[in-house]
């Protein structure tokens, strides 16, 4: 156990990090941790940007704050739509994406509130779906591109926070669902790296801003956990962690729009 003064101390030189993280809105971190090793081998923004320019209409599921939509519709003269199911991120993002022609609309995405054959072009950059919904709203020779979290993200910290979450197998059940929804998976990489927070107040915020990761993450009731975390992870780098990410495409076929396809359509693993 802690001594009760350096208890107190640690406490009162973490808690700034809790209450920044619940004054966060949209979805960027203040504080994002330094990526080590090689980057992903491709370029979510990027590839997202090229299938925008030549869709009609697009959707972004889940879209934040909006920051990530509002750079791939640069040059975008279709009907562009976003979705978000956090209340507090809604103004947040029509803000920022009502420049770019956005309608906004406050919704889960699982049950998507859009009717059959809306989009030539769905996106979604880490936020939940349901690959048949996807697949319903998607117009004849449309295309879906996501990129995921692994649902095996900071397992390292499992051992100190047994109760962590345990993610559905997405980057499985995603990939079958699409072709089970008559999708035709056109790509699906995985990569995984290792990150460093540079400070125990660092991942203290990401906790709080993302309460998924550890339920009921409570810095007074966690701060022993935190504090073995700290002491077992901690390198030159700061506290390291794996987070592994995987992105995935693919088109319903039929006549219609064609979207261009993946120049490499490979399956890359990395350990």
């Amino acid at each position: 156990m802690i001594r009760a003064a350096n208890r107190e101390d640690h406490l009162v030189e973490l808690r700034p990090f809790v209450d920044e993280a619940r004054q966060m809105q949209g979805w960027t971190f203040a504080y994002e941790p330094a990526p080590l090793g090689a980057p992903c081998p491709w370029n979510y923004e990027t590839r997202a940007a090229e299938l925008a320019r030549g869709a009609a209409s697009v959707v972004d599921l889940g879209t934040g704050g909006g920051e990530v939509f509002e750079r791939i519709l640069a040059g975008h003269h279709g009907q562009p739509v976003a979705t978000e199911g956090w209340a507090p991120n809604v103004p947040v993002a029509a803000r920022r994406l009502r420049p770019c022609g956005v309608s906004m609309v406050h919704t889960l995405n699982l049950e998507l509130p859009f009717a059959a054959d809306s989009f030539e072009l769905v996106l979604d950059r880490h936020e939940e779906l349901w690959p048949s919904e996807v697949a319903r709203v998607l117009r004849p020779g449309g295309r879906v591109l996501t990129q995921q979290v692994h649902p095996d993200y900071y397992q390292e910290l499992r051992e100190f926070f047994p109760r962590m979450t345990v993610f559905e197998p997405h980057n499985i059940t995603y990939p079958a669902g699409c072709e089970a929804a008559g999708l035709v998976v056109d790509q699906m990489q995985q990569h995984s790296r290792q990150v460093a927070y540079r400070q125990l107040g660092h991942l203290v915020y990401f906790l709080v801003a993302a309460p998924w990761t550890i339920p009921d993450f409570d810095l007074d009731a966690d701060l022993e956990a935190l504090l073995e975390v700290e002491r077992q992870l901690s390198g030159p780098e700061g506290i390291v962690l794996t987070d592994p990410r995987y992105l995935l495409e693919a088109h319903k076929p039929g006549k219609g729009v064609q979207l261009n396809a993946p120049t490499q359509r490979k399956h890359a693993d990395s350990a």
